[in-house]
């Protein structure tokens, strides 16, 4: 850990931004949410309470920056499987896998349900989230209506599938990271993301699935 910190120093000493980020989702990867304080952090990088402050105010903020830099990481990896040679099925298939959590610990999720709760006092948080939202579900609503368009997809009203779909992963999302899994292997949980799509966006009449969207899963995140 200590050699990781030291990694993202600056020659000045200082900890770089992102590696007060990269330690922060790492932190709460480890011990969950509830741990993570600004002293806390700031031994983790062998650095002061002060230095963190200075570049993100509070610990709402930080929070909120993590979420952010996560979820930049993200639109790249979305934006390049809409860029992919697939079938829509497949491509589908694929940003399922990139929306859900990876475990009961996935930090990204762990932050984005603490921040739902922080959401109504605090406007800031509320933007954010509408417009981290907003990238989701612009870029599902292209990979949907471009399903249809190139006959992959029954016809369908893209925003509404997409927003309806969305809903359904954020609660399935939800129920892993708190563990509410009712004892299934949170492992179960792309198959329930995939049978939800399945009902939400049939395939075009004729269309054969096991053609159209190989069941070989890319790597997780």
């Amino acid at each position: 850990m200590a050699g990781a910190a030291r990694a993202g120093r600056r020659r000045d000493g200082s900890v770089t931004r992102e590696r007060m980020l990269e330690e922060a989702m790492a932190a709460i990867a480890e011990d969950g949410l509830a741990t993570l304080t600004m002293s806390a952090l700031a031994e983790r990088l062998g650095t002061s309470g002060g230095h963190i402050l200075y570049h993100f105010g509070s610990k709402d903020l930080l929070l909120l920056a993590a979420l952010r830099w996560s979820e930049t990481a993200l639109a790249e990896e979305r934006r390049a499987l809409l860029g992919r040679r697939l079938a829509a099925p497949r491509r589908l298939d694929l940003f399922l896998d990139l929306y859900l959590p990876r475990g009961p610990r996935d930090p990204r999720w762990t932050l984005w349900i603490e921040l739902w709760a922080r959401i109504p006092a605090n406007p800031e948080l509320r933007a954010a989230q509408r417009e981290l939202d907003a990238g989701w579900q612009e870029d599902l609503e292209a990979l949907l209506a471009k399903g249809v368009e190139r006959g992959h997809f029954a016809p369908l009203d893209a925003p509404a599938r997409a927003s309806e779909l969305l809903a359904l992963l954020d609660g399935l999302s939800t129920r892993v990271v708190l563990g509410q899994e009712s004892g299934r292997d949170t492992r179960s949980a792309p198959d329930a993301a995939r049978a939800a799509a399945a009902l939400l966006i049939p395939r075009a009449e004729g269309l054969s699935s096991p053609e159209a969207a190989p069941t070989a899963r890319a790597p997780r995140r």
